[in-house]
C-alpha cells in the first residue's frame, strides 16, 4: 500500500466511527493505536480528555510549532451510500474532521522519520463542533507544558477544487454563539384561548422581532447574522401550547457587534415576557471567538505556497463560519486556511463527499512548510 492510499484508508476508517464532542472514545483509541505503531524514540504522547497531544522532539529545538486537527463528528444521519459510511447511527463526519486527522497522522509519520530541528506539537482536539474543546485545552497543564510559539490548522473547503488553498490575513471566520430561548406560558383547550397564554404566538412574534436586530442595530459595514433554525412547541393540534423553544445561531464579524446583538436580543425577550405574560430563559450555549490570522505568518505562508508548490493560492473573503480554533489564535500567533476538496455538497450536509486526493496534497504542502519553518 503506497503512502497516499494508506492515509485515504485511515480517513475511511475514521469516517466510519464519528463521535460527538467529548465522546470521541473510539476515535482516540484509533489514533493512539496508529501512533504507537510508529517509532517511539522521538515521540511523546499525552492524553487530554478524549483528545491527544503528540510531540515530536526536534534535533536542535529553538521553538515549538503546533498543528491542530479537530476530531469530532456531527449529529447528522449520513446519506452518501459510500461503502465506508458511518457505522454510528445519527452521526457523521460531515465537516471533514476525518480528513483533518488523516492529514495530521500523515505529517507525524513523515516527520518522525525525518525530523526537523524544532519541536513539533500535534494537537488532536475534541469537541470543535460543540461544546468547544479549544478553550479548555489551552488551559490544560499539558498544553502549558508544551506551549507552542506558533500554531496552524486547515479546514476542508468543498467549494474549492483540489490543488487550491484559500486564506487571508486578519479576520477569516466570524465570532459565533449558539442561541436557545425557552418560553413558558399557560396552556389550555383550543376552544378557550382567553384562558391561556399561547407560546406558539409568542414564539412567532419573537422570531419576527429578532429579524430586526441586525437590520436596525448593527452597522451595515460590520455584518452580522441571526438565524433561527428550529422551533418546537405544543403537543397536539387542539391544545394551546404552554411551552415553545427557539434554537438558532448568532454570527458577527466583531466582538463588539456580538455584545450589541446579545443585548438587543435580551431586551426583546424581556418585552416578550411582558407582552405575552410568560417566562423566558436565554441560553447562549457554545460561543466561539473569531478566527483572526496573524498577518505576517499568513502572508509568509501564502508566498511560500505560491513559490514552492504548484497549488493555486487564493486570497478569500472572510466567512460567517464559526471555528473554535479562534481561541488558539487569540493566544498564539498562527493561521488557518481552507483546503480545496471539490465536493458537490457543502459542509454539514448529509451527502458531503470530499475528494480524497486532497489528503496527500495537504500532507505534501504542510510538510514542506514545517521543514521550511523548522530548519
Amino acid at each position: 500500500m503506497n503512502t497516499a492510499n494508506q492515509y485515504i484508508q485511515i480517513r475511511r476508517d475514521l469516517h466510519k466511527i464519528p463521535e460527538i464532542g467529548f465522546q470521541e472514545f473510539k476515535t482516540q483509541a484509533y489514533l493512539l493505536s496508529y501512533l504507537q505503531s510508529l517509532p517511539q524514540e522521538h515521540i511523546e504522547i499525552k492524553k487530554w480528555k478524549t483528545g491527544l497531544f503528540v510531540k515530536i522532539k526536534g534535533i536542535m529545538p529553538d521553538k515549538t510549532i503546533a498543528y491542530r486537527a479537530d476530531i469530532d463528528g456531527l449529529p447528522i444521519t449520513e446519506n452518501t451510500n459510500l461503502p465506508f459510511s458511518s457505522e454510528h447511527e445519527g452521526m457523521m463526519h460531515a465537516c471533514g474532521h476525518d480528513f483533518h486527522m488523516a492529514i495530521a497522522l500523515g505529517l507525524i509519520s513523515n516527520l518522525v522519520h525525518e525530523r526537523i530541528n524544532d519541536d513539533l506539537l500535534f494537537i488532536f482536539q475534541p469537541a470543535e463542533e460543540g461544546p468547544g474543546g479549544a478553550e479548555p485545552m489551552l488551559e490544560s497543564d499539558e498544553m502549558k507544558e508544551w506551549w507552542p510559539d506558533m500554531v496552524l490548522a486547515l479546514h476542508i473547503a468543498p467549494e474549492y477544487p483540489v490543488g487550491t488553498i484559500a486564506t487571508r490575513e486578519g479576520l477569516l471566520f466570524a465570532n459565533t454563539s449558539e442561541l436557545f430561548i425557552d418560553l413558558k406560558g399557560k396552556g389550555g383547550h383550543a376552544a378557550y384561548p382567553h384562558q391561556t397564554n399561547d407560546m406558539i404566538i409568542a414564539a412567532c412574534s419573537l422570531v419576527s422581532q429578532l429579524q430586526t436586530v441586525i437590520s436596525r442595530n448593527v452597522d451595515p459595514l460590520d455584518s452580522s447574522v441571526i438565524t433561527i433554525g428550529k422551533i418546537t412547541g405544543g403537543t397536539v393540534q387542539n391544545i394551546i401550547a404552554e411551552n415553545a423553544r427557539l434554537e438558532g445561531t448568532i454570527r458577527t464579524l466583531s466582538p463588539e457587534s456580538m455584545k450589541i446583538v446579545k443585548n438587543r436580543i435580551e431586551s426583546l425577550v424581556k418585552g416578550t415576557e411582558a407582552g405575552f405574560q410568560c417566562e423566558a430563559v436565554i441560553d447562549y450555549g457554545s460561543m466561539y471567538h473569531q478566527v483572526y490570522n496573524h498577518s505576517a505568518l499568513t502572508s509568509e505562508f501564502m508566498k511560500f505556497a505560491e513559490n514552492n508548490t504548484d497549488m493555486e493560492v487564493i486570497e478569500c473573503r472572510e466567512a460567517m463560519t464559526g471555528e473554535d480554533f479562534g481561541y488558539m489564535l487569540k493566544e498564539i500567533p498562527g493561521f488557518m486556511f481552507w483546503l480545496g476538496t471539490n465536493s458537490e455538497y457543502g459542509l454539514h450536509h448529509a451527502k458531503l463527499n470530499p475528494s480524497e486526493s486532497a489528503i496527500d496534497v495537504a500532507i505534501t504542502l504542510i510538510e514542506k512548510y514545517l521543514r521550511y519553518k523548522g530548519v
